[in-house]
C-alpha cells in the first residue's frame, strides 16, 4: 500500500500491515509535494503530525521505488477481463462491496465522457477536483477526464469554503464536477457574494439527486450550466446525464450516454419492461457494467442477469427520451399499501426558503405499517417549526405522503464524499424502536 508519512493516514496503514495483510508498506513524505516556503514551514513546524516509520525491508521510500531498476517483463493484460481497479461502493445504504471494473470498462466510459464533453477545449480547461479521487465519480469525472482531455487539475485537499473560493479566483477553474451539498453550501454561503465565480463554464452533478431548487440557484450565482447526471460505481459510473448545450429537464437525470441500452423492468415481475411513463426498475446493458463483486458470486448473480445490471433505482422514461428516478427500491416507503418515495417529499422540503438540506425515511407506524420521518437541517440565521413547515408541506403533498415526524438538527451525516447517508438516522430510528419494544 502507498501512503503518506503522516500519523493520520499512515497509522492506520501500519496496524493492517502488522496484521499480515500487507507485505510492504511504500511511504511518500508529506514535505515532498508542498512548494517552498511551505515545505520549509511543515518541516519545521508539524513535525508531531509526521509518524515514525520502521526502518525495513517492510518499508520502502517512495525514492527508493521509482530509483528501482524498470520492469523488464510487464505482465500482459487483457482489458475485457483484466481487473483494473477494485472500487468499492458507497455504503449510504449497507455494507459496501467491491465492483471489480476492467480495464475495458473504465475505457469505454472515457471515451463516452468525450462525446458528451464535445465543447471541452483540450489543453485550456482547468478543472475543480474537491472530490476525493477514491469516489468513483471523481475518479471519471476530475480525475481520468482531466488526463483525457488535458486539463490543469486544481486539487484541493479538502472541502472549505474560503480555499475552494479562493482556488476557482487563482486559477479560473472553467470544469466543476460535485455533489449536491457542495453546491448547496455555495449557494447558502454568506461569502459567496464576494467573489466572482465566472470562469466557471460547465458542472456535472453526481452521487445524489439534485434538487431544482439548488441547480436554479448555483446557475444564477456563477452564470454557469449545472446538469445532473448518474451513474453508480457498478458502471464505472455514469450512464447518463442531461445535455450542457440546450434545455436541461429539470429533474431528470438526462439520457443515457453512447451506446448504453435501459429499460425499465416490473417491480412485480423482473422480466416485464415497462411501457413509457410508467415506473419500474432502471436496468441498464452497457460496456462499462462490471465484472462483478469481488468474492460475492452470489450479489454478483442477483445484480447482473443476462447482461443487464440491476440498479436497485426506480423510475421512468418520459416522451423525449428523458430518465427520471423517483428513488431507491431499498428507500421506499409502503404506508397502508402505498409506495411513498422520499426523494419525492425531499424535492418539495428543499422548495422551502429556510430549509438547506433534508433526507427523508421509513419509520414504523402502528396504523399504515411504515411513515415517512423527515431530518432537515436549516440554512444559517433561519427560524421554522414542525407545525410551519408541515402546513407548507400540505399544499404540496398528498395526506400519504406527508411526513409523519419532523426532526430539525444541526447537522445530518454525510460520506466521505459529502453525500446524504441514510444509513445512520436509519440505524437511529432501529435502534429507538427496539429501546421501546424492550420497555
Amino acid at each position: 500500500m502507498v501512503t503518506l508519512d503522516l500519523k493520520v493516514t499512515y497509522d492506520k496503514v501500519e496496524a493492517v500491515r502488522a496484521s499480515g495483510a500487507l507485505d510492504t508498506v511504500i511511504v511518500c513524505p508529506m514535505a515532498d509535494i508542498l512548494p517552498q516556503p511551505k515545505k520549509l514551514l511543515f518541516t519545521l513546524f508539524k513535525a508531531k503530525e509526521r509518524a515514525t516509520i520502521a526502518k525495513d525491508e517492510a518499508h520502502k521510500s517512495f525514492a527508493e521505488l521509482i530509483d528501482g531498476p524498470p520492469i523488464s517483463d510487464a505482465p500482459h493484460v487483457d482489458p475485457q477481463t483484466d481487473i483494473a481497479i477494485l472500487q468499492y461502493t458507497g455504503g449510504t445504504t449497507g455494507v459496501p462491496k467491491g465492483a471489480m471494473l476492467s480495464h475495458a470498462n473504465l475505457s469505454a466510459n472515457m471515451e463516452q465522457m468525450r462525446l458528451f464533453f464535445s465543447k471541452v477545449r483540450p489543453g485550456e480547461e482547468v478543472m475543480l477536483c474537491v472530490l476525493p479521487f477514491f469516489h468513483v465519480f471523481a475518479m471519471t469525472a476530475a480525475q481520468n477526464l482531466s488526463v483525457l482531455i488535458g486539463a490543469e487539475m486544481a486539487l484541493m485537499p479538502r472541502f472549505e469554503l474560503k480555499m475552494l473560493f479562493d482556488i476557482i479566483k487563482r486559477k479560473g477553474v472553467t470544469l466543476f464536477p460535485g455533489v449536491p451539498t457542495i453546491y448547496t453550501a455555495i449557494n447558502n454561503a454568506p461569502q459567496t457574494k464576494n467573489y466572482h465565480l465566472t470562469s466557471i463554464r460547465m458542472c456535472i452533478s453526481g452521487g445524489a439527486p439534485l434538487p431544482v431548487e439548488v441547480k436554479q440557484n448555483f446557475e444564477a450565482l456563477t452564470g454557469c450550466t449545472l446538469v445532473e447526471g448518474y451513474g453508480l460505481t457498478e458502471a464505472s459510473p455514469v450512464v447518463s446525464c442531461n445535455p450542457l448545450e440546450g434545455k436541461p429537464r429539470a429533474g431528470s437525470i438526462g439520457k443515457p450516454f453512447a451506446w448504453t441500452e435501459c429499460e425499465f423492468r416490473s417491480l412485480e415481475g423482473p422480466y416485464v419492461v415497462m411501457p413509457e411513463g410508467e415506473k419500474g426498475e432502471l436496468c441498464v446493458r452497457v460496456p462499462q457494467v462490471m465484472l462483478g463483486y469481488w468474492e460475492r458470486p452470489d450479489d454478483t448473480n442477483c445484480t447482473i442477469e443476462n447482461g443487464y445490471l440491476h440498479t436497485g433505482d426506480v423510475g421512468y422514461r418520459d416522451e423525449d427520451g428523458y430518465i427520471h428516478l423517483v428513488d431507491r427500491i431499498k428507500d421506499l416507503i409502503i404506508c397502508s399499501g402505498y409506495n411513498v418515495y422520499p426523494r419525492v417529499i425531499e424535492e418539495v422540503l428543499y422548495q422551502h426558503e429556510a430549509v438547506e438540506e433534508a433526507i427523508v425515511i421509513a419509520v414504523a407506524g402502528n396504523y399504515r405499517g411504515q411513515a415517512p420521518k423527515a431530518f432537515v437541517k436549516l440554512k444559517e440565521g433561519a427560524s421554522l417549526d414542525e407545525d410551519e413547515l408541515k402546513t407548507f408541506l400540505k399544499g404540496h403533498l398528498s395526506t400519504i405522503e406527508m411526513p409523519r415526524l419532523i426532526e430539525f438538527r444541526d447537522e445530518l451525516p454525510k460520506t466521505l464524499v459529502g453525500k446524504l447517508s441514510k444509513k445512520e438516522l436509519v440505524e437511529e430510528e432501529k435502534a429507538k424502536a427496539g429501546d421501546v419494544a424492550a420497555e
